[in-house]
């Protein structure tokens, strides 16, 4: 007889989340392409192409890296390898995003002010992505327990 290893019950509004994210972002990279093409030409589409990438990347790694603890941990949130990952992957976005910050604005062919408000849009967008996934998201009230069967009463 296998087993599964148990999944954490968050492990379907992040997948939900992720699809979310990736056509919310999609749409993003569009319209703020063609915005930015037509307020600066070729750097504001470059500038609305990077920050649409930027917001996805950031939402994807945290949710992929909430999934990959849960998977590495089989389902122990209380693991110190779960924090471990769930935080190296923060610190990680937070360092690439300082390194991208500072190397993009010298850039010649961006845009500051498109990069800007396309990367606030996507921040905000992702949050919104988030905020429906988890209220759509169908998580029971009591998650993460196996009840027992009829013979084992």
């Amino acid at each position: 007889m296998t087993t599964t290893p148990p999944r954490s019950s968050a492990a379907p509004v992040l997948r939900l989340s992720l699809l979310y994210g990736a056509a919310l972002f999609a749409a993003i990279a569009v319209i703020g392409s063609v915005v930015g093409a037509l307020v600066s030409e070729l750097p504001g589409l470059l500038s609305a192409l990077i920050g649409a990438g930027m917001g996805f990347v950031f939402l994807a790694v945290t949710a992929a890296s909430i999934l990959l603890a849960d998977r590495i941990t089989k389902g122990d949130l209380l693991s110190p390898v779960f924090f471990a990952l769930v935080l190296g992957a923060w610190l990680l976005k937070f360092v690439v995003f300082l390194v991208l910050v500072f190397t993009l604005r010298e850039a010649s062919f961006v845009d500051p002010v498109v990069l800007f408000v396309t990367l606030v849009i996507a921040v905000l967008g992702g949050l919104v992505t988030d905020l429906v996934a988890v209220s759509r998201g169908r998580v029971p009230y009591v998650s993460d327990i196996t009840l027992p069967g009829p013979s084992e009463r």
